[in-house]
């Protein structure tokens, strides 16, 4: 005990005396730093100043910016500039995944310069497409199904006259109240026909519950996938799209699809094959025809060239647009129009109509408005070698008078009849007052001309069937004087050598179409 008191007492005093010798430490002659432990207690002092800020010049500070902070989810509703981000983003449908889908996917991707044109044709179309599908809540793989069926090429038309974009049928197309008439055809109508064609796929899946088979029953018919279905639930088979029988035409439609789907879902194919990038932005706007006005007109008041117009405005027959009719202009161009057309005094149609008083020939009448058979033909949607009966009333070039045109515009169906060939009679006599008379058409005016036109096509749009097959050659037959007896079959020899050309004609192409 007496000695822990001595340590402790050293301990006070040593305590003691380092803190006097802390206190006095400026006084002192001796620098501090031979004394360690009083350098360490002591502050420092305005000689070791200037030592310290050297020190600290020459070091190089760095700010260390905070980590950022990553999302816990990604919106995929959140806007993008690029269009196929945005259609990735909707995909919807179950995948296929088999040997013709691995098939088509390589078809397609050696061949990125066919790839790349029909992106482009796409181009003005893409967006509407996908603004329809979000609106409707359905799957934006669909908006790649024109891909399929018309290489987006809205002037497409098919074996079976399907046309447009979307590939309806004449029946389908009016199921779903889209106009066919002598003016236009709404089944080319990229507003109308989408509108169509998203209505039918809704309503087909709404019938099968699954994309697969609705894609089916577009390509082939919902009653003859629905007939499959029931085929395979009486066997006891499986009703899945892979597993019906089905036409090989259906059997590879699916399968396109999904490959293009695979393409496009993928961003580095897609940079690898240098597809072009699209806008996500609206492409055209859409304004109604104040007046009757020229498709020229129209391209011209709104700075375009007719061929992109008419990219964007195919359902058009006719040279004329009708008025309170759709027009699809770009949307950068659209105050263009307005200014133009505000500004523009003359007529905004340059055509008439023209009703003809005697039966002519179209090359004929195209002759008195200056203007070419053909030009003439594919205005009112006729062959060029047709001639017209008396009363019929066609499109010419004149002043435009809405007046003139009234009529004409009013009517949905042609108004011209046109009159058959006349029919030429070949008669042969023989030596003792017989007579055979054959029946012949003559030659079409072009040389180039099929004898037979089972319907009149323009730039790949159906226009009106025309009967253009020659009448059949028909052979009469006449009483000739009966042979001399002795001599059989010498009075009848040679009319009946003569007559061999009429037999040989029953077994021509003619007679077959």
């Amino acid at each position: 005990m007496q000695q822990r008191n001595v340590l402790s007492l050293l301990r006070r005093l040593a305590g003691a005396g380092l803190a006097a010798l802390a206190c006095n430490a400026p006084a002192l002659a001796e620098p501090a730093d031979k004394f360690p432990l009083l350098a360490l207690m002591m502050a420092p002092t305005a000689a070791a100043q200037p030592t310290r800020r050297i020190a600290e010049d020459t070091l190089t500070l760095q700010e260390i910016e905070a980590v950022p902070q990553l999302p816990g989810t990604i919106d995929l509703t959140a806007p993008t500039d690029n269009l196929w981000e945005r259609i990735r983003n909707g995909f919807a449908m179950t995948n296929l995944n088999d040997d013709l889908v691995l098939y088509y996917q390589q078809w397609y991707q050696a061949r990125p310069d066919a790839l790349r044109r029909m992106v482009e044709r796409s181009r003005p179309y893409l967006h509407h497409i996908v603004e329809e599908l979000e609106a409707r809540g359905m799957p934006t793989e669909l908006a790649l199904l024109p891909m399929v069926e018309s290489s987006f090429n809205p002037m497409a038309y098919s074996r079976s006259h399907a046309a447009g974009l979307w590939q309806f049928i004449p029946a389908t197309g009016k199921r779903f109240n889209l106009e066919q008439n002598w003016w236009q055809d709404q089944r080319r109508d990229i507003v109308a026909s989408t509108a169509a064609a998203l209505d039918y796929l809704q309503t087909i899946y709404d019938m099968h519950g699954d994309w697969h088979l609705a894609l089916a029953s577009y390509n082939w018919g919902e009653g003859a996938v629905k007939r499959a279905i029931e085929k395979n639930e009486s066997r006891g088979l499986p009703t899945d799209y892979p597993n019906l029988t089905m036409p090989n035409e259906t059997r590879h439609y699916v399968p396109k699809l999904q490959a293009l789907k695979n393409i496009f879902g993928n961003p580095a194919l897609v940079s690898q094959l240098d597809l072009p990038r699209i806008p996500n932005r609206p492409y055209f706007a859409m304004l109604e025809a104040p007046r009757t006005i020229d498709i020229k007109t129209a391209a011209r008041l709104a700075n375009m060239s007719v061929d992109e117009f008419q990219r964007l405005n195919p359902s058009h027959n006719r040279p004329i647009i009708k008025a309170e009719s759709a027009v699809v202009i770009p949307a950068d161009k659209m105050e263009t129009f307005h200014h133009n057309l505000q500004n523009h005094q003359a007529p905004l149609s340059e055509w008439q109509a023209h009703t003809l008083k005697s039966s002519e020939r179209l090359n004929n009448i195209a002759g008195q408005f200056g203007i070419s058979a053909g030009e003439l033909a594919r205005a009112n949607g006729l062959p060029e070698n047709a001639r017209l009966r008396a009363g019929s009333t066609l499109l010419v070039p004149g002043s435009g008078s809405s007046g003139n045109l009234t009529p004409l515009l009013n009517a949905s169906a042609p108004q011209y009849v046109i009159e058959p060939e006349p029919v030429a009679r070949t008669c042969i006599k023989s030596k003792r007052g017989g007579r055979l008379c054959v029946a012949t058409a003559p030659r079409p005016a072009s040389a180039a001309a099929k004898p037979a036109l089972a319907e009149q096509r323009t730039g790949g749009k159906a226009t009106s069937r025309i009967a253009a097959k020659p009448a059949a050659i028909k052979t009469v037959s006449v009483a000739l004087p009966r042979p001399a007896a002795g001599k059989p079959g010498r009075v009848a020899a040679k009319p009946a050598a003569k007559a061999a050309p009429a037999k040989i004609a029953r077994n021509s192409p003619h007679r077959r179409g």
